[in-house]
């Protein structure tokens, strides 16, 4: 009887919750916290170095991540929203923007990611008069958050693609 009840009960919540990581649950709420969190991390250690302007690859990550952490910002806004009034936003021209949103957002975000990682490993192969190894480090930390944070990007859009046929 309580394996019978326990299946009624994760039904419920899969109706409820739909595609886990999509819009409106609770799983999309922390991946849009976690691309929120990774993108300003990238940007600050970038930010921090004021040498940066220097490299086009490194001006575009900041372009990049300053597009990425408003969309996520309000994205994470809206998932919350919908967690706490527990009504996903099922709407198909909604759902279709920010499915296409999302793989915008992390195709720039893979080549800012890409581009910056590449630069850094050149510099650090010339010399270190380009780049001291204080500035490269942050560059590095910048270019490994631009990745996890694409990855996360990726993960939204991968599965906000999926709900998008079912709605």
């Amino acid at each position: 009887m309580r394996a019978v009840q326990s299946a009624e009960n994760f039904q419920n919540k899969m109706a409820m919750e739909g595609v886990p990581g999509s819009l409106g649950t609770s799983v999309g709420f922390s991946l849009r916290i976690g691309q929120t969190l990774f993108s300003s991390a990238s940007l600050l250690f970038m930010s921090l170095g004021v040498e940066f302007y220097s490299y086009s690859a490194f001006c575009y990550l900041v372009t990049t991540m300053g597009l990425v952490i408003p969309w996520s910002c309000t994205l994470a806004v809206l998932d919350g929203y919908s967690v706490v009034v527990k009504c996903p936003v099922r709407q198909p021209g909604i759902l279709f923007i920010i499915a296409a949103g999302d793989w915008v957002l992390s195709v720039l975000t893979l080549a800012a990611a890409c581009s910056t990682a590449s630069a850094v490993d050149l510099l650090f192969q010339t010399s270190s008069s380009f780049c001291t190894p204080k500035c490269c480090s942050r560059y590095q930390l910048s270019a490994a958050m631009a990745f996890l944070t694409w990855f996360l990007s990726l993960a939204s859009a991968l599965l906000n693609l999926w709900l998008l046929p079912s709605s």
